[in-house]
């Protein structure tokens, strides 16, 4: 049988259909090619008031450029579209920028750009640190560069470098950014309860509005969300898309040893979380998952869903099979047994 090559390939909303011409060549036993969107095209959530709408699950750019290369990156981006994804996050910083460039490859070569929510985060790139006027408007020109677009549909602000950003300032660049085309909508990641109040009160002046806020909560994390920061984005109506929502592959349950944990890339992080308060929730999980027939990832993700003003959590993949699992937690429910049985464990 003739190699199918991959000029006799065309890309569907991330899916290879075969040229009529292919097709002949492909053997009768083969499976038959799926063509369409996936069935969770239909499954779209408002990004708080930014008119977007996107897949409760926002599959992240963190590992590409850096454990596994373009060909594996773009098989991850593959299966993810499959399942009707539609929203990607990265940063500038991710991979020295090569997470940027591999995603706008994917897009251009898959021809979706126009179907997906781009989330970029910037101000953590060692060449334009931070949130200053100057580093801000270069950060995103750098990223529209190596993505190869000609906008960011939403915005992450990174507040975490040393220096505290000058709120007005980030804003009022924003402004700008937004008025020449360049970016949609805003998000803030890192920002402290007061910095969002602020935020808000240069909003009412006429400043781009903090629609979505990134943080690293999840199962291990509960109380990240509470307090201020809660009362802030519950008034403020602020979308909530939380990063690491696996705990660096922790919640997966893949990793019960140090041994284990070794093995991986993220040994150091995923070694601190094998301890008592761990191990509890990861046997609270295997009796979920066991009863329910779905894996751990897929209970983390459903956990998130379970809390209130989740949208969608930012995940990050390295394998085509980790979306497979992480996107059974969007259809998955967990009971108020379970979310009590969860909540006791990391007690």
């Amino acid at each position: 049988m003739d190699r199918v090559g991959e000029d006799d390939v065309e890309w569907t909303w991330g899916r290879a259909t075969q040229s009529p011409e292919a097709e002949i060549a492909t053997h009768p036993s083969a499976p038959i090619p799926v063509q369409g969107p996936g069935i969770g095209a239909g499954i779209r959530e408002p990004l708080g008031e930014t008119g977007q709408r996107i897949f409760p699950l926002i599959l992240g750019g963190g590992e590409f450029g850096w454990t596994v290369d373009q060909r594996m990156s773009e098989a991850v981006l593959d299966r993810y579209a499959e399942y009707g994804g539609n929203a990607v996050h990265t940063a500038d910083r991710f991979g020295g920028g090569r997470s940027e460039h591999i995603i706008g490859h994917w897009m251009r070569s898959r021809r979706v750009r126009d179907d997906i929510v781009l989330a970029v985060r910037v101000g953590g790139h060692p060449d334009h640190p931070g949130l200053g006027s100057v580093d801000l408007v270069r950060a995103v020109e750098a990223s529209l560069e190596r993505i190869g677009t000609d906008r960011i549909d939403v915005l992450y602000l990174d507040a975490t470098g040393r220096d505290a950003p000058q709120i007005e300032d980030a804003l009022a660049t924003a402004e700008w950014l937004v008025e020449s085309g360049k970016i949609r909508a805003l998000g803030a990641f890192g920002f402290t309860p007061e910095q969002l109040v602020e935020a808000r009160i240069l909003a009412s002046a006429g400043y781009p509005r903090i629609e979505a806020v990134d943080v690293a909560y999840n199962l291990l994390r509960p109380r990240v969300l509470e307090g201020d920061l809660r009362l802030v984005v519950s008034a403020q109506g602020i979308a909530v898309t939380p990063s690491h929502p696996l705990e660096h592959g922790f919640l997966t349950g893949k990793h019960r040893s140090r041994a284990q944990a070794a093995k991986s890339a993220r040994g150091a992080q995923l070694s601190e979380r094998i301890n008592r308060r761990g191990t509890r929730l990861l046997k609270a999980m295997d009796e979920i998952a066991e009863e329910l027939g779905v894996p751990h990832a897929a209970i983390a993700i459903a956990w998130l869903h379970a809390q209130r003003g989740i949208v969608a959590p930012i995940a990050n993949a390295f394998d085509p099979e980790h979306v497979d699992e992480m996107v059974q937690g969007v259809a998955l429910t967990l009971s108020r047994a379970h979310v009590i049985e969860l909540a006791r464990a990391v007690a």
